[in-house]
């Protein structure tokens, strides 16, 4: 115990600095383990129907065991000070392609403990099963130390935003899990992949998926050359077809559903993609596992973005090209399946295992799957980190990280005005290279 004196000091010093009264209870208060139950599936069709449904214990299903925790910590954070505010700041970037500067207040959550190996595993296997129903063999079973209530489906063409919500039992802290990609070259495939493959080249693209004079693109931006008109590009991804509006839509429902709830999102690929762009968007704490770089989307989309993001984590690991961003160029994996992957820069820190230099790992697009990061990365200790007391690589922001710098963007107005003739006359396109 430290002497009352020594410690009304420490009080007092972080109440200066912080700007933040602490009683004496919440300092030495230590964070606590949750335990998570699943409470809905959410998946939006073809058709723009929105499936959020509870899910349904199954009948006669009773815990033998102690139900799984999940380690926390408190992290500082940012919030918008309204939704009205925040709606009305979307509005001007999708009306006019401008950013607003948002009064955020800060604020302490409690966020996933991203230190511990544990904790990143069995989020890393929520993200996994936000891909199956639990009824297939894809499908981590938890056991009996979740308290696991098995979906009954979701609809069985849905194309679209999909994943699972998971709770506390007192309801006190709420995860979001969003799908990632599914497509063939990816290990998957499903009625999703179509809408998928177009955010991906929309969202990861320097200028609207133009790898080579082979591709038609999925905008219009393209100005010849090396040059990409930047509003185009904004107003593209401002387009209402892409998940994240989707997503921000989700969240807000979530917000009403469980106002007094911490919300974590967590996701894959894609996944992992959104789930960050929503973090930065509302301030909440995010774990990506092997996500495309999303800096430079969240930059186009003029997201109302809070002073800092380091409530924002992403997990991966070196053999993968997706996550490092070398995935590009006319005879990589990626294009060769019509996916134009070419950022690389992440917002908030990352945790990055050099799966490269220690395991001896090569480069390849197969590594890139949730269930490599699950079997061979968290699932058995990191013997980078032994004899240093730390179970995962430290997490750091990625500093000086450039991305697209062969391209010239700026004010590039087609030759004709409304001209989206290598579309063919749509201002919306897919590549040709599937």
């Amino acid at each position: 115990m430290l002497p009352t004196a020594l410690s009304a000091l420490l009080i007092a010093l972080l109440e200066l600095f912080s700007g933040k009264s602490f009683d004496d209870d919440e300092f030495h208060q230590r964070p606590p383990r949750l335990r998570f139950d699943l409470r809905h599936e959410h998946a939006v069709s073809h058709t723009g129907n929105v499936v959020f449904s509870d899910v349904r214990p199954v009948g006669g299903y009773e815990v033998t065991e102690a139900p799984h925790e999940l380690g926390t910590r408190y992290i500082s954070s940012f919030r918008p000070p309204s939704f009205e505010e925040h709606s009305e700041a979307r509005m001007r970037s999708i009306r006019h392609a401008q950013s607003t500067k948002l009064p955020w207040y800060e604020d302490t959550v409690l966020g996933p403990a991203v230190e511990s190996r544990e904790t990143l595993l069995e989020l890393a296997k929520m993200t996994n099963n936000a891909y199956v129903t639990p009824n297939d063999t894809a499908w981590y079973e938890l056991g009996n130390r979740w308290v696991s209530h098995y979906p009954f489906g979701w609809e069985p063409d849905a194309d679209g935003f999909r994943g699972y919500v998971f709770a506390t039992p007192d309801n006190s802290t709420v995860v979001l899990s969003i799908k990632g990609t599914s497509a063939n070259v990816f290990g998957g495939g499903g009625p999703t992949a179509k809408k998928d493959k177009f955010n991906d080249n929309l969202l990861f693209s320097c200028c609207c998926a133009r790898v080579g004079w082979t591709w038609t693109t999925v905008c219009g931006c393209y100005r010849g050359g090396w040059k990409c008109d930047q509003l185009c590009l904004e107003q593209a991804l401002i387009d209402e077809s892409l998940f994240y509006p989707i997503g921000t839509n989700l969240y807000n429902n979530l917000t009403y559903m469980y106002p007094h709830s911490n919300i974590w999102i967590i996701g894959h690929s894609l996944g992992g993609a959104l789930a960050s762009l929503l973090g930065v968007t509302f301030g909440v704490p995010v774990v990506a596992f092997e996500s495309p770089g999303e800096r430079l989307a969240a930059q186009r989309l003029h997201l109302p973005s809070p002073p800092s993001t380091q409530h924002v984590t992403h997990v991966y690991h070196t053999a993968d090209p997706i996550a490092m961003g070398t995935c590009n160029g006319v005879l990589s994996s990626c294009s060769l399946a019509g996916f134009a992957m070419e950022t690389k820069c992440h917002l908030g820190e990352s945790i990055v295992y050099d799966t490269v230099s220690n395991l001896s790992w090569s480069v390849n697009i197969q590594n890139h799957g949730i269930v490599t990061v699950i079997e061979n990365v968290l699932g058995k200790p990191w013997t980078a980190c032994d004899g240093v007391s730390r179970e995962v690589p430290i997490p750091k922001p990625e500093v000086d990280c450039v991305e697209c710098y062969s391209w010239e963007f700026g004010d590039f107005p087609p030759a004709v005005a409304g001209e989206f003739s290598q579309c063919g006359g749509a201002k919306v396109c897919t590549p040709r290279s599937d």
